[in-house]
C-alpha cells in the first residue's frame, strides 16, 4: 500500500520514486526559532499505538517519532471531553477557570487574552489550524481572526462531497490543508505553527446500528485487520460493571456502550473500524511530514502527537470517556525534537505531563514568555533529557460537567491515590483508589474508614485546587 512506502522511505531516509526534490534548506535554519507541527487526534488513549505496546493497532509513522523523540507515559487531561481539552489548549487554563460558572460550557471572554496561536503570532509566527475545532467560546468570538489560515473540517459526516462529486475523508482533507499550508511557505523567513487537528477517532455519534458507521475510516484503510479477532476488554469481567454504583450504570457511558460494544459482532465490528481510523491518522501524519522533509523544513520543525482525551473501548461495560478512571484521563504523547543530540532521543519520559502543559511548552520553544494566567509548565527541560524540576507538580486537579445524567464530578490524582466525588448525587459520592495496590482502580477506598484520614487530605486538597481555579481570573 502507498502509505506503507511512505513511511519506509522515511525510515530509511530517502527519498520516494517520483517524488519532489528536497528544497535546500536556509543555511541558518536550524540556529532560528523552531516550526512546531501539532497533530491532535480525538478519543484515544494512551495505550492505543504500537509503540506503547499495542498488540493490533499499526501507528508506523508515530512509532518513528517516538523512536527518534520522547514518548511521556503519564499525559493526562484535566477534563476528558473533547471541546473542554481542545479549550484547555488553546487557553493554558483549566475548565474550572475558563468556562462560565454554574456547570455551563460556555468560555468566559476573560480566559480569551492570552491564546497562545496570538502569542505566537505576535512573536513572528506564521499559525495554522486545520480541522476539528468544536471550542464553545463567547457569541462574536470568531476563531479565524486568531490564526493566519484557518478552516474548520468537521465530522457529521466524515465523508465530504468534492466538487468532482467524489467523497474525501476529513482525516484525509485535514492532511491535504496541511500539506498546502507547508508548501505555501517555501521560502518564507518566519517561523511557523501548524495544528492539524483530527476528528478521528471520535465515533459518528448519530450513526447507531451494526454496520452503519459508527467509525467511518479513510478508504486507504479499507480491509485492515480485517483478518484479525480483536482480543475482549481487559475489563471485561461484567462483575466489574456490577461493582459501580448505580448511577454509573445507568450514564451515557452504558447508553453508548449498548450504541457499539454489547454483542460479540458490534465489538469485533466497531473496534476494528476504530482501529482503521487511529492507523488513518498515522498515514496522514506520514504524508504530512513526507512534504515537511521536501520543504526542506524537517530539520527545524518539532513534532507533537497528542490526544483531546481518553476512551474506554468497553472496558468496565462502559462506552466513551467523561469519568475518572484512567481509560478515560491519559492520553498519548509523543515529541520528536530533530535539533536534540541522539542521546536525548528514543526515551519514555515518567514525569506526569497535563494538557495545559502543551501551549506552556510551545511558546517556551519559541522563547515568549509563558503568561502568568498559564496553570501548566514547559515540558522542555524533560524533553531536552533533563531531569524533572524539584519544584514539578506532586499531583493534579481533574473535573467534568455533566448534570445531564447527574456525572459531574470533581477531584486530585497524586502518586499514589486517586479521588473523585461526583457532585450531584446528594449527599457527593466519593471515590478513592490506592494505585499502587491497585491500579486498575477496582477497589473504592472511599468508606473504608482504614482510610478516612488519607480521604480527609484528598478532599481538603481538591477543596483548595477548585477554589484557585476558580477564582484564577477574578
Amino acid at each position: 500500500m502507498k502509505w506503507r512506502t511512505i513511511v519506509i522511505a522515511l525510515l530509511l531516509g530517502v527519498a520516494l520514486p517520483g517524488s519532489i526534490s528536497a528544497a535546500e534548506p536556509p543555511v541558518d535554519q536550524t540556529s532560528r526559532l523552531p516550526n512546531i507541527l501539532f497533530f491532535f487526534a480525538a478519543d484515544q488513549r494512551n495505550d492505543t499505538l504500537s509503540c506503547a505496546g499495542h498488540a493490533i493497532v499499526e501507528t508506523p509513522m508515530i512509532d518513528r517519532l517516538a523512536a527518534n523523540g520522547v514518548r511521556f507515559e503519564n499525559m493526562f487531561v484535566t477534563r476528558s471531553t473533547c471541546w473542554a481539552s481542545r479549550t484547555t489548549i488553546l487557553t493554558g487554563l483549566t475548565s474550572q477557570s475558563s468556562v462560565e460558572p454554574n456547570q455551563s460550557d460556555r468560555v468566559r471572554p476573560e480566559a480569551l487574552t492570552e491564546l497562545f496561536p496570538d502569542l505566537l503570532r505576535d512573536a513572528g509566527y506564521r499559525t495554522g489550524l486545520f480541522g476539528k475545532w468544536h471550542a464553545k467560546m463567547p457569541k462574536g468570538f470568531k476563531p479565524q481572526n486568531h490564526f493566519d489560515e484557518f478552516e474548520k473540517i468537521f465530522r457529521n459526516p466524515y465523508f465530504k462531497t468534492m466538487p468532482n462529486g467524489s467523497k474525501r475523508h476529513t482525516t484525509e482533507l485535514i492532511g491535504d490543508r496541511g500539506i498546502a499550508f507547508l508548501k505555501s511557505h517555501r521560502g518564507k523567513e518566519s517561523p511557523f505553527c501548524l495544528n492539524l487537528w483530527f476528528n478521528a477517532g471520535h465515533a459518528e455519534d448519530r450513526d447507531r446500528e451494526p454496520g452503519a458507521g459508527h467509525y467511518p475510516w479513510p478508504k486507504v484503510m479499507d480491509g485492515k485487520y480485517d483478518d484479525l479477532k480483536i482480543p475482549a476488554p481487559r475489563l471485561s469481567d461484567p462483575a466489574i460493571f456490577e461493582a459501580h454504583p448505580e448511577f454509573f450504570k445507568i450514564s451515557n457511558h452504558r447508553e453508548r456502550f449498548h450504541w457499539r460494544w454489547d454483542t460479540a459482532e458490534k465489538y469485533q465490528l466497531n473496534m476494528r473500524a476504530y482501529f482503521r481510523m487511529l492507523s488513518g491518522v498515522d498515514h496522514v501524519m506520514a504524508r504530512v511530514l513526507q512534504t515537511l522533509k521536501e520543504e526542506g523544513l524537517a530539520e527545524n520543525t518539532i513534532v507533537v502527537y497528542a490526544a483531546d482525551n481518553g476512551y474506554y473501548m468497553g472496558d468496565r461495560g462502559f462506552a466513551g470517556k467523561w469519568s475518572h478512571h484512567e481509560q478515560s484521563q491519559r492520553v498519548p504523547l509523543v515529541i520528536f525534537d530533530p535539533r536534540q543530540p541522539k542521546q536525548h532521543r528514543g526515551h519514555t519520559v515518567d514525569t506526569t505531563a497535563l494538557n495545559f502543559d502543551l501551549p506552556a511548552t510551545f511558546l517556551d520553544w519559541a522563547g515568549v514568555p509563558v503568561p502568568a494566567s498559564y496553570q501548566g509548565a514547559s515540558l522542555k527541560p524533560m524533553i531536552e533529557g533533563k531531569a524533572t524540576p524539584e519544584t514539578w507538580r506532586e499531583d493534579f486537579f481533574c473535573e467534568h460537567s455533566n448534570p445531564r445524567y447527574a456525572m459531574s464530578w470533581e477531584g486530585v490524582q497524586g502518586p499514589r491515590f486517586k479521588y473523585a466525588r461526583y457532585v450531584d448525587q446528594k449527599p457527593a459520592y466519593e471515590f478513592l483508589h490506592d494505585l499502587k495496590d491497585d491500579p486498575d482502580e477496582l477497589v473504592n477506598l472511599g468508606a473504608n474508614p482504614e482510610y478516612a484520614a488519607q480521604l480527609k487530605l484528598i478532599r481538603r486538597r481538591t477543596d483548595a485546587l477548585a477554589k484557585g481555579y476558580a477564582n484564577a481570573l477574578n
